[in-house]
Formats: structure tokens, C-alpha cells, sequence
């Protein structure tokens, strides 16, 4: 019996069968209409952080890509999902098994004789219903999702990355601001201490103009808080080890004012990135999974048609195994049909079908919500830098005010109490205009998020 062809026409006879269950088909969302993704420039690009042209920031994404834990685990995760695509695949086709035996038997008279046998058995269960073709296309599905899943953590990743070193340079800026306010402030505690002294000034001022720097060193140690915590939580997205976490500083590249900007994003909404996006991608896989589902469920209710098969040898001397005339081999078919099961292929049905309905509401919102958070990220990108320069101004304004009101209050024409005011709200117009440019590079991480960067289905 030759095996070869046996496997031949088993696997052919389990292709012809149908296939059970519904074909899938995208569905169909009213999308809006938007420009070519071509028109997007960097956010076709898979490094799109690189057009920060920032050195420092180029190697952190390049170590959290290599280190970063989460994106690890969901590595691994594509790994368990190919292995159990090639579980299912395994399912469509014949196993074969060897043995072999050898012994001897007899009874309280004498020796009795040796017996030996050697063969090899070949069994496969026909896909007449596609059955295993339609668990097969689901675990197919579950691989793309999983491979999808892992570009969403990339993407996150890097945009969380870049997010955290744009707050880092903002908060360095604003220390910069409160160290050089505080020796300012330091310097008027000392002015007004000695007019105090010497009597020229009330006790009222001099202790307005001491609250006002220990307002300002408050600010500075608040804000010093802040950018530890900022570092650690960095070292983590870097994937560094717990000692490193604690000694390690993050390293710096450009300041916050030296950090490039793209130029103006279109307005349009760009659909065909969109469907680029990793969790879209992610979504409907899951989807298709579920829909090849519904169809491996619905073939429960059919028999299944097994086919064996076994050849070999036996004889009753060992040295005889293999002599002609000692080959055997065999072959059957079994058809098992469910008659009762007390309602569980009926209920598996309603649930891979219940299981469909819920992918599909998934697909649907989160479509829904990559359109919001697209339009979202393409508003800040434009509102922010409109922002910016009304800080800007704002600043320069204050700037102008400072130094007139510093001159007047050396002159002796107005009190102390007005120049605090307009150095206080100096102080608040740096801050926000370091703030807003901190917005306004966030906003282009934000919009390559949204817009799905540059990772590309593999």
C-alpha cells in the first residue's frame, strides 16, 4: 500500500468539501472624504520623530523600540498567535504514527513461538463542511489582529516617548525661569531689607517683597518634583533596569525653543490613513475572526467523516518480519453525527453569532473614534500654535511692562505692591509661553498617533 497516495487523496478529498458560514465583508461606514495620504508628508514615515532633527530624541525611541517591556509582551503574543495558526493548519492535514512490536507467548508446556509487528497508521478527518478551513482562517485573523495590536503599542509607545521628552525640555525651561526669577526676587529681598533698615521703607513692604520669593522657591521645588517624576516615568517607557530608574538621568538634546516644527497640516481629514491606523487594522481582523467562527460552529451540526488507514508487517519470527508475503494493511471510515446534546450546538451558534455582532459594534467605534481623535489632533496641531503666539505676544508685552515699571518704582513713583504685580504676571506669561510650546510640539506627536504614523501592515 503505497501511503503517499493514500495522504494524496485523503487531503483532496477534505479540499472538496464546502464551505459553511457567511463570507466576509467589510462593512460599510460613511467615511468622510479627505486628501491624499501623499499630502501628509512625514506621517507616512515609520521614524516620523525625526523630523524633530533632535539626535537625543532619535536614540530614546530606538531604546524603548528595543527595551520597552509592553512592547516585548506584545511581540510574544504575535509569536502564541502564529503558533496556534500553525496548530489549526496542522487540523487539515493526515497524521501518521509508527510502531512496532516484538515478543513471545506460550503456556506451562513449552516456550511457545515469537511474534513481531511493525507498521505505520495514517489517519485524517475529513473537512467536508470546512470546518478546520474556517478555524484555520480564524486563527489567521487572530495573528493580523495580534500583529496589529503590537504596531498600536509602537505607535503609542513613540508618541508617549516623544510626549515625555517635550514635557521634560518644558519643565527644564521653566526651572531656567524660576531659578533666574528667584535670584531676582533674592536680589529685591536684599534691596528692601536694607531700605527697611535704614527706614525708608515700611515692614508691610518688606515682608510682601520676602512672600513673593518664597513664593517663587515653592514653585521651583514643586516644579523640581515634577521633572523627577517625569524622568523615572521616561526610564520606564526606555525599558531600563529598576537601579538604572533611580541613578540614571534622562539625557537632553535641543532645548524646547530649538526643536523643530513641521509646517502647517492640512485641514482635510486624510481616510486612507486612517485605515492604516494599527488598532482599525486590529479590529477588523478580530472581526474576520469572529465571522470565520460563525461558520466552524454552524459545521458542528454536520458528522464527522474520519478515514484510517494502516499498513505493515507481521510475522511469527523476527527474522522473518520483513519476508515476503508478511506485508498487512488496512483501511476504514467512521461517520460520527451529533443526535442529542441537550441544546450546546444551537447555543454555540448564538454565540459565535453574538460574538460577531459584538466585534462588529467594536470595528465600529473604534473607527468611529480614530475619525475623533484625527479631527482632534488636526484642530490642536493649528489651535495650538495659535495659542503659542498669543503667549508670545503676551509675554513681550510684559517683558516692555516689567522694565518701565522697574524704572518707576527706582524713581520713587509708584510702590512696591505695583511692581510685584507686573512681576508676578511676567513670571505666568513665561510660564504659559514654555507651557504652549510644549502643546505645540505634543500636538504633531498627537497627530502622527492619530493619524496612524507610519507603521505598515506586515
Amino acid at each position: 500500500m503505497n501511503f503517499r497516495k493514500i495522504s494524496i487523496t485523503l487531503v483532496t478529498a477534505g479540499l472538496c468539501g464546502c464551505m459553511l458560514g457567511p463570507t466576509y465583508k467589510r462593512p460599510d461606514l460613511a467615511l468622510p472624504e479627505g486628501k491624499n495620504a501623499d499630502q501628509f508628508g512625514i506621517f507616512t514615515s515609520a521614524k516620523w520623530w525625526n523630523v524633530f532633527d533632535d539626535s537625543v530624541l532619535d536614540s530614546l525611541e530606538q531604546t524603548a523600540l528595543t527595551y520597552n517591556q509592553d512592547l516585548r509582551a506584545a511581540m510574544a503574543r504575535v509569536d502564541e498567535a502564529r503558533a496556534d495558526l500553525a496548530i489549526a493548519r496542522a487540523d487539515q492535514l493526515p497524521s501518521l504514527s509508527a510502531s512496532a512490536q516484538s515478543g513471545r507467548q506460550g503456556n506451562n508446556v513449552g516456550s511457545g513461538q515469537s511474534t513481531s509487528t511493525a507498521g505505520v497508521s495514517a489517519s485524517f478527518e475529513l473537512d467536508l463542511w470546512g470546518k478546520y478551513r474556517r478555524l484555520s482562517q480564524a486563527a489567521r485573523a487572530r495573528l493580523l489582529a495580534s500583529q496589529a495590536a503590537r504596531d498600536t503599542v509602537r505607535l503609542t509607545l513613540t508618541a508617549e516617548v516623544a510626549n515625555q521628552y517635550f514635557m521634560l525640555r518644558m519643565l527644564d525651561k521653566q526651572l531656567e525661569i524660576l531659578q533666574r526669577t528667584l535670584q531676582a526676587r533674592e536680589e529685591n529681598v536684599r534691596i528692601y531689607q536694607a531700605r527697611y533698615n535704614a527706614g525708608y521703607c515700611t515692614e508691610t513692604d518688606w515682608q510682601r517683597v520676602q512672600a513673593d520669593k518664597d513664593s517663587v522657591q515653592a514653585q521651583l521645588q514643586q516644579m523640581t518634583l515634577q521633572r523627577e517624576q517625569v524622568q523615572t516615568a521616561m526610564a520606564v517607557l526606555l525599558g531600563e533596569s529598576p537601579r538604572d530608574i533611580i541613578t540614571r538621568s534622562i539625557p537632553r538634546g535641543k532645548t524646547l525653543d530649538e526643536l523643530n516644527l513641521v509646517p502647517d497640516v492640512p485641514a482635510d481629514l486624510p481616510s486612507d490613513l486612517l485605515e492604516r491606523r494599527p488598532d482599525i487594522r486590529q479590529a477588523e481582523e478580530q472581526l474576520i475572526a469572529a465571522n470565520a467562527d460563525i461558520g466552524a460552529a454552524r459545521a458542528a451540526y454536520f458528522p464527522d467523516i474520519s478515514l484510517t488507514g494502516a499498513a505493515g508487517y507481521a510475522s511469527s519470527a523476527l527474522a522473518d518480519l520483513f519476508a515476503g508475503g508478511s506485508g498487512v494493511w488496512s483501511i476504514a471510515g467512521e461517520a460520527l453525527a451529533p443526535i442529542f446534546e441537550g441544546g450546546k450546538i444551537r447555543a454555540r451558534n448564538k454565540k459565535a453569532e453574538a460574538v460577531y455582532r459584538e466585534q462588529l459594534a467594536e470595528y465600529t467605534k473604534t473607527v468611529e473614534t480614530a475619525f475623533k481623535e484625527a479631527y482632534d489632533a488636526l484642530a490642536a496641531s493649528r489651535i495650538d500654535r495659535e495659542i503659542f503666539d498669543s503667549y508670545l505676544a503676551q509675554t513681550q508685552a510684559m517683558q516692555r511692562s516689567y522694565e518701565l515699571t522697574k524704572k518707576q518704582e527706582d524713581a520713587g513713583l509708584i510702590g512696591v505692591t505695583d511692581l510685584l504685580n507686573v512681576e508676578e504676571n511676567l513670571l505666568s506669561a513665561e510660564m504659559n509661553l514654555a507651557t504652549a510650546r510644549q502643546n505645540e510640539l505634543s500636538a504633531v506627536a498627537n497627530l502622527c498617533k492619530a493619524l496612524g504614523g507610519g507603521w505598515k501592515e506586515n
